[in-house]
């Protein structure tokens, strides 16, 4: 009799390329998953595996029983996810997100999280746009919330809001009031964020299409340094306004208007299209309910 067990084996050695490694995920020894394969093989009277290739290499008739085995395995948790009472689920879910997220609404949606899922463990991941894109790519968090900059048919986005990021710089580097052009920013030293940023790729694109050239820049990834860097006159940048607004009513930031006004970055929480499970789907609804860089819960208090 097939199992799911021995599905899940199958499963992870593809989706992992190794038995090693996919012994690892399932907590289990490399002989034990080699064990639970055979036992397919045995039921099935075929090959799974093509045994004259170094690799995991499926055959023709390994390659079919795998995609079998991976519809039945995300129809079982979709089942599971869908019958069983939130209150009992128990499970582990990945989420990754990004600075401003964590810095922002993050804390409200956990803790709706909890509240929904209490057996569910949430493992949250901090890190920049591409990187969260990586991970979900090799199937090592379930959901990310990122800047809607990738776009490929093998995932999921769903919409979630806008920030709205303008330039500013410390008073006392600028004052003006009048709006200059976008090529003028160019006398100044321009705190970019880098090509790991999600929203550092979008403006770095946007730029390019403006025709609009940086003489000096500092590069940063982190929206925290950037902050900082800003604040201490090194030079401009552009920042969320609505979570920034507490330093702007303070006098230690000021706003630099610009003629032409930089677009609004979208947010999405995505997840892989072959792993749409009702939890993920669950929290992508109250990721798009809660969804709110206007508040800052760690920021204000440094």
């Amino acid at each position: 009799m097939i199992t799911f067990k021995q599905l899940e084996a199958l499963y992870w050695i593809v989706e992992m390329r190794s038995f090693e490694l996919a012994a690892t995920k399932l907590n289990m020894t490399q002989s034990a998953i080699s064990k639970r394969v055979q036992e397919l093989e045995m039921a099935l009277d075929i090959e799974i595996f093509d045994r004259a290739k170094r690799n995991a290499r499926l055959t023709e008739k390994g390659t079919e029983l795998y995609q079998y085995a991976a519809d039945l395995l995300g129809q079982r948790d979709v089942m599971l996810e869908r019958v069983s009472a939130k209150r009992v689920l128990v499970r582990r879910f990945r989420l990754g997100v990004t600075e401003l997220t964590a810095l922002t609404w993050l804390p409200g949606l956990i803790e709706s999280m909890r509240d929904a899922y209490p057996l569910v463990t949430i493992e949250p991941s901090v890190e920049l746009s591409t990187e969260l894109f990586k991970k979900l790519e090799a199937d090592q968090l379930d959901l990310i919330i990122v800047p809607d900059i990738f776009d490929d048919a093998r995932f999921q986005s769903t919409p979630l809001q806008t920030v709205e990021n303008v330039w500013m710089c410390s008073p006392d580097l600028y004052s003006g009031k009048d709006p200059i052009e976008l090529q003028a920013l160019g006398q100044f030293t321009v705190l970019t964020q880098g090509g790991s940023s999600g929203t550092g790729l979008i403006y770095d694109r946007w730029f390019s299409q403006h025709d609009v050239r940086f003489n000096r820049a500092i590069v940063s990834n982190y929206l925290v340094a950037q902050v900082g860097l800003t604040l201490s006159g090194l030079g401009i940048s552009y920042l969320p306004k609505e979570c920034m607004s507490f330093l702007i009513d303070q006098g230690q930031l000021s706003i630099i208007n610009t003629t032409t006004r930089l677009p609004l970055i979208r947010y999405s929480a995505v997840h892989r299209v072959d792993r749409v499970l009702g939890l993920t789907a669950e929290v992508s609804k109250l990721a798009e309910r809660l969804c709110n860089f206007k508040q800052l819960h760690l920021l204000k208090h440094l």
